[in-house]
């Protein structure tokens, strides 16, 4: 299982939400860019980046700290954050990310999800953000009426491969991920899951792995210590 460092931009800084909270923003670091290098010196084969006020807006917004990492990391890095239209799209990609995560647009937009997807094919994901089991859009400040069971389906009946899903309640919390959550959505010849959300310790990447989980994204337990990068890479 893959071990994916998160940094999420909100005014150019890296920052950590508490479940989805834009109220509750821990500032990490000043330098998106040297907190990239930080990751991938450590070990790190892939990064995954969040565009935090572009989530909320609907466009891309941290564009150029954004460009400034993709430019100075030889890892692939995965977008996501207000990545609505088709043109935002093909500008990520032609930027230099690797894989676009399609959250909102996955909702509301699901023509625009099947041609991007067999556009550029696995580099296209989508992000399943759920609360309660129910989907959480616009930067999670809105609730769809629509099962996170439901959405994955839907996607990947449009020829989506790979999903990360969230479980917004245990983001940010270091309690644990949603296990139960997580198993409902691994099943042969689905998608390839990758979670996100309450990472806590090493054992919980573990026990991922374990629940057949393709890669676990990891934020705000890598920037407090709790999970050491070099380590959990060991032990994955």
């Amino acid at each position: 299982m893959e071990l994916i460092p998160a940094i999420d931009l909100k005014d150019g800084r890296c920052v950590r939400l508490y479940q989805g909270d834009f109220a509750q923003a821990t500032v990490y670091g000043d330098d998106p860019v040297a907190m990239a290098r930080r990751w991938a010196d450590l070990g790190a084969t892939r990064l995954h980046v969040v565009d935090l006020d572009g989530a909320k807006s609907g466009r891309p917004v941290n564009t150029d700290a954004i460009l400034g990492i993709v430019r100075a990391l030889k890892i692939p890095v995965q977008l996501g954050g207000g990545l609505r239209r088709e043109e935002d799209i093909v500008a990520a990609l032609a930027m230099g990310v690797e894989r676009v995560i399609l959250g909102t647009a996955a909702v509301e937009h699901a023509d625009l999800v099947a041609r991007m997807a067999a556009r550029f094919g696995d580099q296209i994901i989508v992000g399943v953000d759920a609360r309660n089991g129910l989907v959480a859009t616009d930067g999670w400040t809105s609730t769809a009426d629509v099962r996170a069971t439901d959405l994955v389906d839907r996607v990947a009946a449009l020829g989506v491969r790979r999903v990360i899903y969230t479980d917004i309640s245990r983001d940010g919390t270091l309690t644990e991920p949603n296990f139960a959550a997580l198993a409902e959505l691994i099943r042969p010849g689905g998608p390839a899951i990758i979670a996100s959300g309450g990472i806590a310790v090493t054992e919980h990447l573990l026990r991922l792995a374990k629940t057949g989980a393709e890669a676990a994204i990891v934020g705000k337990a890598l920037y407090t210590g709790a999970i050491d990068l070099e380590q959990a890479l060991a032990a994955l």
